[in-house]
């Protein structure tokens, strides 16, 4: 499925429009994506997931961590200012 290059490309639209420190801590994936992530961790689970659906839900857990890893980069550049 689709949705799975459409968080990364959410996460890179958003990154390359310079968000500030505040923006990146406050960051959200679109509705779409939200559902996506939810039904996959459904279908986990529920120990119905595809090959095909876990190696999305793997893409998903890339990106939140590329996420988490931003947050604390822009909270620690917030408590230096």
């Amino acid at each position: 499925m689709m949705l799975r290059n459409r968080a990364y490309d959410e996460l890179f639209d958003f990154l390359t429009s310079s968000p500030s420190p505040e923006q990146i801590i406050l960051f959200t994936p679109s509705q779409p994506t939200q559902y996506r992530l939810k039904y996959l961790l459904l279908r986990q689970r529920a120990g119905t997931i595809t090959r095909e659906e876990r190696a999305e839900l793997d893409e998903f857990n890339r990106i939140e961590y590329l996420l988490r890893r931003l947050i604390v980069q822009a909270r620690n550049k917030l408590a230096l200012a």
